[in-house]
């Protein structure tokens, strides 16, 4: 079995840097997978602080591609909650508002889960679409996943020790059978679990901690004030 690529630590003066950052990144990793004529970009979201970085940073990195570009892009969503897409808490639902009111890319290209279903239904009837979507691919294999990690360590709602409630999650082989995936983390509250992730060496590592592309590349972009107690070699940007 092939060793885990490396992975690359980037840390930011600050979330509005980072963001920039992350936004240029989604931006040329979609040019480099639309190169070829016929070709896919499939990006797969996460919620929480990630929803306002991309809408206040990617529409307009992404604008001088411009709408025959964005036509080709195909987006999912790492975790979900189940509720309706109106409620606060729908991933979905806040990208929907914030972020795809903004660009030129249509239902028709997003894959979202039903809402209506219960939990193992709605679990089934995504895994379903996403067959649909990634159709050859025995796992889907996303070009780019953006992640975040919670204070205990999770990510998606993979949560430590803990079975899954009302929700619906890409699992852990899809998670490492991405292309790319960017783990972004910022705040002074993330610092201690990510020099947990990242330096330790657990018996029973966090679930973040296990995301490891077997072949793909894995980022980790952080504020200055979630990478304070890290020792480990990282790259230092700035736009000063």
């Amino acid at each position: 079995m092939a060793a885990p690529a490396p992975r690359l630590i980037s840390v930011f003066s600050s979330p509005q840097e980072l963001a920039a950052s992350l936004a240029q990144l989604v931006v040329q990793q979609a040019a480099s997978c639309l190169a070829d004529a016929g070709a896919r970009f499939t990006l797969g979201l996460s919620g929480g602080s990630l929803v306002s970085m991309l809408a206040r940073e990617l529409p307009a990195a992404a604008a001088p591609a411009g709408p025959a570009s964005l036509a080709r892009w195909t987006l999912g969503f790492c975790d979900e909650r189940l509720v309706p897409f109106e409620h606060a808490e729908s991933t979905y639902g806040l990208y929907r508002t914030h972020l795809l009111s903004k660009l030129p890319i249509f239902d028709s290209q997003v894959i979202t889960i039903n809402p209506e279903l219960p939990v193992e239904e709605a679990a089934e009837d995504y895994a379903k679409k996403l067959r649909q979507a990634f159709q050859g691919d025995s796992i889907p294999v996303f070009d780019l996943l953006i992640l975040g990690v919670g204070p205990d360590g999770h990510t998606c709602s993979l949560f430590p020790d803990h079975p899954l409630l009302q929700r619906v999650t890409l699992t852990l082989p899809v998670l490492n059978a991405a292309r790319m995936v960017i783990f972004v983390a910022t705040g002074e509250g993330k610092a201690a679990i990510l020099k947990r992730i990242l330096e330790d060496k657990e018996e029973n590592p966090l679930p973040a901690a296990l995301v490891q592309p077997s072949t793909g590349k894995l980022c980790w972009f952080l504020d200055e004030a979630a990478a304070r107690l890290l020792t480990v070699p990282f790259e230092k940007h700035s736009t000063l």
